[in-house]
Formats: structure tokens, C-alpha cells, sequence
């Protein structure tokens, strides 16, 4: 038996460096974009280059009639799923005043950053609870939201108020599966270098610099693939609930 993994939005940034980062250490992955593109499948392109188990899984997670039957493919596809990372987000449609926000950016950041990361959590734990599981196996939900699921980033606040909900999902879900010994955790990412944050990340960068976090550089989606994989491998056991903040200490309370 080996692990075997869904990495949601895993065509690019975080969630590819996520998907190899597992493959790495042993597992199966399942390979998710919305659609099946070139990028899906030049993602595909780079974990059959590492040589893992691997399969495009191309269903949209803001789709919850869909999440049972995507589960039961991969399954069918890999063996029976024991790690599932919600990694697939967007940002806002436009950055501004958030007395500007309209209801389509509310409605897709909440829809794609809380709601399918909840219903696909749901649905996940429902495969698991409803079968015998290999107990030498480590079984795990790592959601990937945001610092700003802390920090107020006013010119996106519809942004913010949607990772704020998926942390506090992230709680609620390892409450719910602590006795089933499946693991939670909620990895908010600072500053990273992605296409997302491309359109500001010099700044974010020189800010940086400036002191902004307490390491000097933005992050890279492969720290956050390695810290991924750290936690859905069980190498820090006796855990779940835990926020871990990918942030470089920017969120550490200073004078």
C-alpha cells in the first residue's frame, strides 16, 4: 500500500510544487486543473519526469455534484486516496476599495477558496470513514489558505474574508476527524512568488528587504510544496489543527 494523493490546482505554483514534493517522497498523485488543457497535461509532463504514479484529474472543485464521482476515479485510477490537499484559490477580480467589491468577486472567492475546499473535504472524509483503512497509512487534509486569512489586505477584502473561512474550516474539520486519526492543517503562505502575485511581487520583494518579514526574500511554491509534503507524510506527528505560518515571521508581533 502507498500513499496516494489529490492536490487540487496543481497545474502551476504552489500546488505543482506541492504534487512533486509528494511524489518525492513516495506517493501517487492525482493531478487537478478545471479543464483538461496543455497545462494540465504538461504538469502531468513534469511528475511522469520524476517517475510517480501519477494521473490528470480534470474536474472543476467549485463543482460539488462532481466531487464524489472525481473521488471514486482516482481511486479507481491510484488505490484508495489517503491524503487530499485543497490548494486550488483565486484572487479577486479587481483590487480597490472594498465599499467597490462586487458581488461576482465575493461570489467566485468565496465559492472556489471556502466553499469547494469544504464540500471536497466533506466528500473526501466520507471515502475514508466509509471503509477499513491501512493504520500504517497516514491519512490528511492540508488546506493551503493565506496569511490574510489573519492580515487585512484592505484593497482585497473579499479575498481575506474567504481564506479566513477556510481556516476556520480547516479547525472545524480537525475536530470532526481527530478520533477517525485523520490529520488537519491549515498552511498560510506570506509572501510567494506565483503567477497570482506576479503583478506586485517586486514590491512585495523590496518590502522584503525592508523588513517586512523577518527572512529577508519572498518564498518559493517549492518551500511550500516541501512544507506540504512534511505534513501529509506524518513527519510532524502527534499533530493536527495546527496553522502553520509559511510567512517567514511576517506575521510575528513586533514594536
Amino acid at each position: 500500500m502507498r500513499q496516494v494523493a489529490l492536490v487540487t490546482g496543481s497545474t502551476r505554483g504552489i500546488g505543482l510544487a506541492a504534487a512533486q514534493a509528494l511524489a518525492q517522497a513516495g506517493f501517487a498523485v492525482a493531478i487537478n486543473g478545471p479543464v483538461e488543457d496543455e497545462e494540465l497535461h504538461a504538469a502531468i509532463g513534469h511528475m511522469q519526469a520524476l517517475g510517480a504514479p501519477v494521473m490528470a484529474a480534470a474536474f472543476d472543485v467549485s463543482d460539488v455534484s462532481v466531487h464524489a464521482a472525481s473521488l471514486a476515479l482516482i481511486e479507481d485510477q491510484l488505490g484508495p486516496l489517503t491524503t487530499l490537499v485543497n490548494n486550488a484559490g483565486v484572487g479577486v477580480l479587481q483590487r480597490g476599495d472594498l465599499l467597490d467589491v462586487s458581488e461576482a468577486s465575493w461570489d467566485r472567492c468565496v465559492g472556489i477558496n471556502a466553499r469547494a475546499l469544504f464540500f471536497l473535504s466533506q466528500a473526501f472524509a466520507r471515502r475514508l470513514l466509509a471503509r477499513q483503512r491501512d493504520a500504517d497509512l497516514f491519512h490528511s487534509i492540508v488546506n493551503v489558505t493565506s496569511s490574510n486569512a489573519m492580515a487585512v489586505a484592505v484593497q482585497r477584502s473579499e479575498y481575506c474574508a474567504s481564506k479566513a473561512a477556510a481556516a476556520m474550516v480547516s479547525k472545524t474539520l480537525a475536530v470532526r476527524l481527530g478520533s477517525e486519526n485523520i490529520a488537519v492543517y491549515d498552511v498560510q503562505p506570506g509572501l510567494i512568488a506565483t503567477d497570482m502575485t506576479a503583478p506586485v511581487i517586486e514590491m512585495y520583494r523590496q518590502r522584503a528587504r525592508d523588513g517586512l518579514t523577518l527572512f529577508p526574500r519572498v518564498g518559493t511554491p517549492e518551500d511550500m510544496g516541501a512544507i506540504i509534503a512534511a505534513l501529509a507524510s506524518g513527519r510532524l506527528p502527534y499533530t493536527t489543527g495546527q496553522v502553520i505560518s509559511a510567512d517567514a515571521g511576517m506575521l510575528v508581533p513586533r514594536f
